[in-house]
């Protein structure tokens, strides 16, 4: 019986694990992600995107054109965001989206968002835990986004079930077109002499909207790296340390790698979005 594409997502998840050996010698958890990384900057943050433009889109719905010709009149757009981080990836649309909510797993996190939302005069309201953990406990939106989550999440057939239950009108997923990490595996062959997968990619996860009975609707973009303006940085360098399961004395040896390697100026990136039944 042929895999479904959701089993070959989990399965190739899986195979981007840490192994055990090198996992054992990680002085600190590999996997934190820190909040200053993910802090929204409405300088620099990409606001018209592919996604922007779905979930704007879907948000125009809201108003509505009175009979007779009469002025439009403005109804409610709720964006609900899926590890929303510090907001960067639903604060670009306001003011079409009038109350936002924000879903993750680090409560700093989410007090950078609130930060955020208090700054551009929006509404909104906070959710700590893991999605679709969460999921019972948070209200629908008119609009579900998730930007740069999918490739942590191996049970991915409920996660999506979930984002499409809490969207009344649309639901719009960002991801690069390959794993996220993809960069750092030159660092992982110089460190540890660890081949790193290549699989899975957007192209997989349109297969599996498409299998759980969804229509999706692919935008494609390029940009320049989110690690880019900071590859050379301290904070960068002990991030991708940290993920490399090095100790702290290790940071001149990862950053002299960070710079002997060549960056890609810009990554290709996709937005898929689809209707609930």
């Amino acid at each position: 019986m042929p895999t479904s594409p959701a089993q070959r997502w989990a399965d190739a998840l899986a195979a981007w694990a840490i192994p055990d050996e090198i996992l054992a010698q990680a002085p600190e958890d590999p996997w934190v992600h820190p909040p200053a990384m993910f802090k929204a900057n409405p300088a620099s943050d990409p606001t018209d995107t592919p996604s922007h433009r779905m979930a704007r889109a879907a948000l125009r719905l809201s108003f509505e054109t009175a009979p007779s010709g009469a002025a439009s009149t403005r109804k409610d757009g709720s964006v609900l965001d899926i590890g929303v981080g510090g907001g960067r990836s639903c604060l670009p649309l306001v003011p079409l989206a009038t109350e936002l909510a924000g879903v993750d797993e680090q409560q700093a996190m989410l007090d950078q968002f609130a930060a955020a939302c208090a700054d551009a005069g929006v509404p909104c309201h906070a959710y700590v835990g893991r999605w679709p953990d969460v999921a019972p406990t948070v209200p629908t939106a008119d609009v579900v986004v998730c930007h740069h989550v999918a490739y942590n999440v191996a049970a991915i057939e409920p996660f999506l079930r979930a984002l499409t239950d809490h969207a009344r009108r649309l639901v719009v997923v960002e991801l690069p077109a390959e794993h996220p990490t993809a960069y750092m595996n030159p660092l992982w062959e110089h460190f540890w002499g660890l081949a790193r997968p290549t699989e899975p990619s957007a192209e997989l996860f349109v297969e599996v909207v498409r299998s759980l009975g969804w229509l999706p609707d692919v935008g494609w973009s390029e940009r320049a790296p989110r690690n880019a303006v900071g590859l050379h940085t301290p904070d960068f360098v002990a991030f991708c340390r940290r993920r490399l399961c090095l100790p702290a004395e290790r940071d001149p040896e990862v950053a002299a790698a960070l710079a002997d390697m060549a960056t890609p100026a810009v990554h290709r990136v996709a937005a898929v979005s689809w209707r609930p039944n």
